[in-house]
């Protein structure tokens, strides 16, 4: 699965070929249903991610619920049956990703409305050297250990997709079947360097109904 190509292939000044793959494979258990498929601003919720990666990159992979196999997504290039993680649902993703692509983006179908500058700016650093680029949002709760003592919340950021990757450090962190809850930490945990974008407040995760609302009241 790993990219044969060497490290670095990016050549510099060039135009990378970039894919993405739109994850949309949960289940939605905290939500109370499949979230992807809700409706939003009379679209799908998926289909508004789709569209923002097929506007920022070159193919799309869409990778979805078991439940949804043969059902036709024509917004993408691929549709492909995701694994019981999200770690194995980009897996799945990876495998239909031309092995000629430059920069994978990979994006959760839960966040909308992230902007085309948002896209722009994490491919641009993978573009300009970076093996995974991630936006960062500031934290603005307090945060405690459970032990009791304050964390400096100036030095943390709260990290959202799209994230985007050098495809082979992608293939590469995810050639042993590890898990994580992002593709950046994988990326790290192979050696990979990776930099913080500034994110966008509104790109908001839909994680239960009050998000849905606040991001269609965002839509308006």
């Amino acid at each position: 699965m790993s990219d044969p190509r060497p490290v670095g292939d990016i050549q510099p000044g060039g135009r990378p070929l970039v894919w993405s793959v739109v994850v949309a494979a949960g289940s939605g258990s905290r939500f109370g249903g499949a979230k992807q498929y809700e409706s939003l601003g009379g679209r799908r919720v998926l289909d508004w991610s789709v569209a923002a990666a097929r506007a920022a990159t070159d193919g799309v992979v869409l990778v979805v619920h078991p439940s949804q196999i043969g059902r036709t997504e024509a917004s993408a290039d691929a549709c492909v049956v995701g694994g019981t993680t999200r770690s194995a649902s980009v897996r799945a993703g990876l495998l239909v990703v031309p092995i000629e692509v430059d920069v994978i983006v990979v994006h959760d179908a839960a966040r909308p409305i992230a902007s085309a500058e948002l896209f722009a700016a994490v491919i641009a650093a993978v573009a300009g050297g970076a093996d995974a680029a991630v936006p960062g949002v500031p934290v603005v709760d307090t945060l405690r250990w459970r032990t009791g003592r304050t964390v400096d919340r100036d030095r943390l950021v709260a990290v959202q997709t799209p994230q985007a990757f050098r495809a082979a450090a992608l293939r590469m962190a995810h050639d042993h079947g590890a898990e994580a809850s992002d593709d950046a930490t994988l990326v790290e945990g192979t050696g990979g360097r990776v930099v913080v974008v500034e994110g966008e407040p509104r790109n908001r995760k839909i994680t239960d109904q009050a998000d849905l609302a606040l991001v269609e009241s965002l839509l308006r």
